[in-house]
């Protein structure tokens, strides 16, 4: 059986900065992750109808350096895939993936940082992957600035890489922990053509009474209009907290037909649709082992003329050593008569059992939804897991096995059973 490239090289890297670098940084620290992962499962492949798929998968995780404070430090993640099944089920599939690496560098002034290789951006309007180059670090104790530059992963396989490239940034006004206001922008080329230019605003504030405001707004500079925005209040009220909240979509400029637009979605680029969305969530904290919650949704589409609403009751038990049971009830109703349904669930997790798996835990969860018009001949899906697992050596090893069932309009019947171990080891 061959190990996929990527996992290849990573596995390489691991091995090297483990080696070979403890001698070049002061101090370094070691933790790596390893989760081995099977899953078996039947599905119709290119070549057979129910086919036996065995994925194997592993996802493996370096990190080496000043891990605990300011310093140089080094990051890897990644996973490969090899199919113990037929193995015609990926055959259009990447077998693996370096996620990141990336070398990190932590000033000791200006909260300065550093970047470099493979990462995820999250500065604003930025939400990518990139092959490249961060910075960040304070101006003043009242501004921060980030940069980052470089080529975005998502489209390296869009032609080629050539004349790919993304750049972009933040800058933050902020008052300690009492407000956080910033401005960001993200340029995307593909191929020598820009492909998303956009800019967003973000804020947090912290209001008298324990109540805090978050929210963004994104803009798309190629379509010179707004394509969302999110606002929400946390509000704390005695033993109750409250979460209204507020999303709009403009479907003009919120999806974009460039090479970095999620495929199934291009489309709904041209409709001149908007959404809103907007509700809110209500948890109470009185008694000492229940969390009891409500929840009430609103979809409205303008074009289409259609709302859609949801409500929720929930609840939460908690014990004493860790097991804890919960469950949801709720509808949801429209103006169109096949979006209604009804959805019931329950779950329970339960660490450390006594006289069952006093080194482990057991967890179950069920979803059961019925539709009010069939779908397919079907009014009704249902969704069930079981699990468990145990830890060992300290808790540096932990195996879980499971199966879930599943039944709904769109495929009759399916189970699937997965095998995990997962191993951490620090130094």
């Amino acid at each position: 059986m061959k190990l996929p490239g990527h996992f290849k090289i990573l596995l390489s890297a691991s091995l090297v900065l483990s080696l070979c670098l403890p001698a070049a940084v002061s101090g370094a620290a070691i933790h790596l992750e390893s989760d081995t992962l099977l899953r078996v499962f039947e599905r119709d492949s290119p070549t057979e109808e129910d086919a036996a798929v065995a994925p194997l998968y592993e996802y493996l995780r370096a990190d080496f350096g000043e891990l605990d404070s300011r310093g140089l430090s080094f990051h890897l993640y990644g996973w490969g895939r090899a199919d113990l099944g037929d193995g015609e089920f990926y055959a259009y599939d990447s077998a693996g993936e370096l996620l990141y690496g990336y070398i990190e560098y932590l000033g000791p002034a200006a909260n300065f940082g550093l970047r470099l290789g493979r990462q995820y951006v999250f500065e604003g309007v930025a939400d990518e992957a990139i092959d490249g180059l961060r910075l960040d670090g304070d101006l003043t104790p009242y501004f921060s600035v980030s940069a980052y530059g470089g080529q975005p992963v998502a489209l390296d396989s869009e032609n080629g890489r050539s004349g790919d490239s993304i750049w972009g940034g933040r800058l933050a006004h902020h008052l300690g922990t009492h407000y956080n206001v910033g401005l960001s922008y993200k340029s995307v080329d593909n191929d020598d053509e820009q492909a998303e230019e956009s800019l967003g605003v973000d804020l947090s504030l912290a209001l008298p009474m324990g109540i805090d405001l978050y929210g963004y707004s994104s803009r798309n500079l190629d379509t010179e209009g707004w394509g969302e925005h999110f606002y929400q209040l946390a509000i704390p009220v005695m033993d109750f907290h409250l979460r209204p909240y507020l999303e709009v979509f403009e479907y003009d400029h919120y999806f974009t037909e460039g090479a970095n637009s999620a495929q199934p979605f291009r489309f709904l680029a041209g409709t001149e649709e908007q959404l809103r969305v907007y509700g809110g969530d209500l948890l109470w904290f009185g008694a000492e082992d229940w969390d009891l919650g409500a929840k009430v949704k609103f979809y409205d589409y303008d074009l289409r003329g259609d709302s859609s609403r949801y409500y929720a009751g929930t609840a939460t038990w908690r014990g004493e050593d860790l097991p804890e049971f919960g469950g949801e009830f709720g509808f949801m109703e429209g103006d169109d008569k096949a979006n209604d349904y009804l959805l019931t669930r329950a779950y329970f997790y339960w660490d450390r059992p006594p006289q069952v798996l006093s080194s482990g835990f057991v967890t179950g969860d069920i979803v059961y939804v019925f539709y009010d018009e069939e779908i397919y001949g079907e009014d009704a899906s249902l969704f069930l897991s079981l699990g468990a697992g145990s830890r060992f050596l300290s808790d540096a090893l932990e195996i879980r096995v499971s199966g879930d069932y599943s039944a709904d309009p769109y495929l009759e019947e399916d189970l699937r059973g997965m095998v995990l171990a997962k191993y951490a080891f620090d130094r």
